[in-house]
């Protein structure tokens, strides 16, 4: 009977046979109680128990059939008793209404290896999963239909086939801006879960706008990811011109900022000082970026990578940190007419500026200090072709969460804290400008300032955090150029601020003079 045909059938008729319904009955209601476990209140299932579980009994329980199917909820079961005259078997089906279609060829190659130990009688077992509880890892992934897809013959370990086993996932959405990877799940041991999704072993290809086509030389618990889609390699080799360009421009920027506020410093001036501390993390972040993909190379030891990742993680938080501190200083200067003197304000917001960020880098790396090394951003070889595509590397974190927390959290609370204080601080100019009827030259001159403000408070950061993990082209262009020259756009300021206190300073000496001639 043609093994299609037979599946089709099975998943329609659901065993008709007494002596088979009670043959069933353990595989079934362990079906049943997986998909009642995790609604229990105040306990946390073993997943991996659970799957193994109905592994077991799917492939010990007495079948007299050549394949036999159970039905619950959401999953689906098939067994099959195959021998080593295996000439393959493809299926094909729709499991219920308005569920997922698939398809699955498996080659004659399957029971090669079980074969060559000993000849004797092989049972096949493929699961369905119309839901993803049972396999959650420490990323919230998106899945396909939300559709997992599982193989198992008997206890053997099939892997590294010379022909692949074709698995196809039919839909019906749009996958623009997103690529779509076959992943597998790869069992790792860890307290809070039990798997990550790997794509070794599987190739991915897209026959139709409407089918995923994976290929892969192993059996285990397949799905297909939903990535955004990796960044064209023509798009990426501009982007990252423009980021060398502007990180060289900013690293020179920075020291000679830093030269001249040496060069003319002759009285203490607490927000010169802050100024210098942000132009500093400036720098660090910029040389610190620049290394990473260079020291990510195979030949490198993975602690530097490590300790890499971990100085740029540092320096990033260390920018966020004196930028937010910025926005502070602007409030207490504009804001406060009194009591504006704080005893050792600069050593205590050195502390706080470079001291926090390293607390929570070492905390992190107290932790586990694998979220740390080598991280890899995914390129695609061509616009819109997902057939193929090479990966680059960096050293930086590759902890999805730590990367929201204090990344994502921690430079979000800062430039929604400096988004008010600018906002702030245009309605008080605005304010004493209309009370003052300040026209002309001295207008422009505000304007002028609140731009140099923007860049002060790093508020160019809103482009990447209003971005919702979507990234339009024009959007994409403007993060880069505005953070990657902005070491040069603070040396700007610098400069214009020196010559503004210059011009401020002699025309009062000029006032002095002029007083003390009339006096004569």
């Amino acid at each position: 009977m043609d093994h299609s045909g037979a599946l089709l059938l099975c998943l329609c008729l659901m065993v008709s046979q007494s002596r088979m319904e009670e043959a069933s009955q353990d595989p079934l209601q362990w079906m049943y109680g997986m998909e009642r476990a995790p609604r229990k209140p105040n306990h946390k299932p073993r997943f991996d128990e659970f799957i193994r579980g109905l592994e077991s009994r799917l492939l010990n329980f007495n079948l007299s059939a050549p394949e036999l199917c159970f039905k619950s909820n959401y999953i689906h079961s098939l067994t099959f008793n195959l021998n080593c005259s295996f000439p393959g078997l493809s299926l094909s089906s729709a499991t219920v209404e308005e569920a997922p279609q698939h398809a699955t060829q498996f080659p004659a190659e399957l029971t090669h290896g079980a074969c060559k130990k000993r000849s004797r009688h092989l049972r096949l077992i493929c699961i369905h999963f119309l839901k993803t509880n049972f396999f959650q890892s420490d990323s919230n992934l998106s899945l396909l239909n939300n559709y997992v897809f599982g193989a198992q013959l008997g206890q053997e370990h099939v892997e590294n086939l010379s022909e692949p086993i074709n698995i196809s996932f039919w839909h019906n959405h749009s996958l623009k801006d997103y690529m779509p990877t076959c992943v597998f799940w790869k069992e790792v041991a860890n307290q809070h879960y039990w798997g990550v999704w790997s794509s070794e072993g599987c190739r991915t290809e897209q026959p139709s706008s409407s089918q995923v086509l994976c290929r892969c030389n192993h059996l285990s618990y397949f799905a297909v990811l939903m990535q955004l889609s990796p960044i064209p390699e023509k798009l990426l080799y501009t982007l990252t011109s423009i980021t060398i360009v502007g990180c060289s421009i900013s690293i020179v920027a920075s020291l000679l900022t830093i030269a001249l506020h040496l060069h003319i410093r002759k009285q203490y001036d607490p927000t010169r000082h802050i100024h210098m501390n942000l132009v500093a993390s400036v720098l660090l972040l910029n040389v610190a970026f620049l290394l990473s993909p260079v020291l990510a190379g195979p030949s490198v030891p993975r602690p530097v990578c490590t300790a890499l990742a971990a100085i740029l993680h540092w320096a990033l938080l260390s920018c966020f940190t004196w930028m937010a501190i910025e926005g502070l200083n602007l409030y207490i200067l504009l804001g406060r007419v009194y009591n504006t003197y704080f005893r050792r304000y600069v050593l205590k917001l050195c502390v706080v500026g470079w001291g926090v960020p390293a607390f929570l880098v070492l905390l992190v790396l107290a932790i586990n200090s694998s979220v740390y090394g080598l991280h890899e951003i995914h390129v695609s070889d061509s616009q819109g072709n997902n057939t193929g595509f090479q990966n680059q590397s960096m050293c930086w974190m590759d902890n999805v969460t730590v990367h929201t927390v204090l990344v994502k959290g921690y430079g979000g609370l800062t430039c929604l804290f400096n988004l008010v204080v600018l906002i702030w601080a245009q309605r008080l100019l605005c304010r004493l400008r209309a009370e003052k009827n300040v026209l002309g030259i001295r207008a422009c001159q505000h304007m002028v300032s609140v731009l140099g403000l923007t860049v002060l408070l790093g508020t160019t950061w809103v482009l990447g955090f209003f971005s919702f993990s979507f990234f339009p082209l024009t959007q994409l262009f403007l993060f880069t150029i505005f953070n990657s020259f902005y070491g040069f756009f603070l040396f700007l300021w610098f400069c214009s601020r020196k010559h503004y206190y210059s011009g401020a300073k002699a025309k009062t000496e000029m006032e002095t003079v002029s007083s003390s001639r009339s006096m004569q």
